[in-house]
């Protein structure tokens, strides 16, 4: 079972304005899916904060590091660029599977700047704002997010997926 963050990143949000949605939806997510929700929280939408907060967490090996918020066009809208300046890699294809499932659901889809990448030994995945569009898109990567993690900790280090023989 793999440890996983889950950082709702919302102005009002951190002030006790506005109920925070998402971390919970996200938590129950991963909960069903097999991973330990070890640690949750809400911080505002500030850059350095949030890369902070990124750092520290996989600085504790927390394997998952998922964030909610912060992926639109708003002027306070970081996250994905906290998340690109602490990551060492980035993983674009969970950005495109995640605005290709979300695509087919709604246009706007488009307009998500949803990303993740590699810290250390964490795998971070800046998810949207809102709860049904955040569950939306980790359900887009669940299952190679666990080969991922796999092979970034040590477990398995094939990627292909293994050839069926006929006999």
């Amino acid at each position: 079972m793999y440890q996983a963050a889950v950082l709702t990143i919302s102005d009002k949000g951190s002030q006790g304005l506005r109920e925070d949605k998402s971390g919970p939806a996200i938590s129950q997510f991963l909960k069903e899916n097999g991973y330990e929700v070890v640690y949750t929280t809400i911080i505002p939408d500030e850059k350095e904060e949030i890369m902070m907060k990124f750092r520290e967490l996989a600085g504790q090996d927390t394997a998952l590091i998922v964030s909610t918020g912060g992926t639109g066009f708003s002027k306070r809208d970081v996250t994905p660029e906290a998340l690109q300046a602490v990551c060492q890699r980035m993983i674009p294809g969970f950005g495109e599977a995640m605005r290709y499932a979300s695509s087919q659901i709604t246009d706007r889809a488009w307009l998500s700047r949803a990303c993740a990448g590699i810290l250390d030994n964490s795998i971070l995945i800046a998810l949207p704002g809102s709860p049904k569009a955040a569950v939306e898109n980790l359900e887009a990567v669940i299952k190679p997010l666990k080969h991922g993690l796999e092979i970034l900790l040590g477990i398995d280090s094939d990627c292909a997926v293994p050839e069926h023989h006929h006999e």
